[in-house]
């Protein structure tokens, strides 16, 4: 496998698997290098879907299927050039609805699909994440993005810190949420603004650095006996305030 070009690109060669995720990717413009069906099962959108496409599609064993790849399969995996990646001149260029949200160090991939996810459905113009110490784009990312990995904007960047100056330069607002005495309820922040939701790792939260280059802290009260949320359902929870509050 390649690397991500430094200035927005593919990584080269990826696999992708499961059902929806292929069918997502069949359905936009991205490169498709192999098809590959286990030969017992029946596939008709997806054979539809690369037939519209003129793409051979290879029926195979399941063991040649279950060495591509590790997960929940279903008997469908593409192999393609890869998952693209923005420079974060381009997200802020391109930014319709002056949302985006940044990932600190989060390393779950499960997490990451999930927040591009939701970032899919609010609208969201760009993520964030760091080339270091984050979970990058790979296949079970897509596999729970469920094609949002494709339609959101990615822009992975060397250091989040320079990347937060950019975009205060950009008139955003740095929004991170963590717990804390300092931070507000996340339902009193002001979202007539562009603003960029930062998001920390799972377990350690926001890192300092990250933490003091923001503007403002915003928590999400915990009524019950559990002191935190899912990052990747504390995401949506905000995002969906913002959105819902803007109209």
């Amino acid at each position: 496998m390649g690397h991500v070009q430094r200035n927005g690109g593919y990584k080269m060669s990826e696999f992708i698997y499961g059902k929806n995720e292929v069918l997502a990717y069949l359905n936009t413009k991205g490169v498709v290098r192999n098809i590959f069906l286990m030969n017992t099962g029946k596939y008709p959108e997806i054979e539809e879907a690369a037939k519209k496409r003129k793409l051979q599609v290879q029926r195979v064993d399941k063991y040649v299927i279950d060495k591509k790849v590790k997960g929940v399969h279903q008997g469908v995996v593409a192999e393609i050039d890869g998952f693209k990646v923005y420079d974060l001149d381009t997200v802020i260029k391109e930014a319709k609805n002056k949302l985006i949200v940044m990932c600190d160090q989060i390393e779950d991939p499960h997490n990451l699909g999930a927040i591009l996810r939701t970032a899919d459905a609010t609208g969201v113009d760009g993520v964030i994440i760091g080339k270091h110490r984050s979970v990058g784009l790979n296949s079970t990312v897509a596999k729970v993005s469920t094609g949002a990995i494709h339609t959101v904007k990615v822009a992975e960047v060397t250091n989040l810190v320079q990347a937060i100056k950019t975009l205060k330069d950009a008139g955003y607002w740095i929004v991170a949420a963590e717990n804390g005495i300092e931070a507000i309820d996340y339902s009193y922040l002001s979202v007539d603004m562009p603003i960029v939701l930062v998001m920390g790792s799972e377990g350690k939260g926001i890192s300092r650095v990250v933490k003091e280059a923001s503007d403002i802290l915003v928590t999400i009260p915990m009524l019950g006996s559990v002191n935190s949320l899912n990052v990747s359902v504390a995401t949506g929870v905000i995002l969906y305030d913002i959105v819902n509050r803007r109209g």
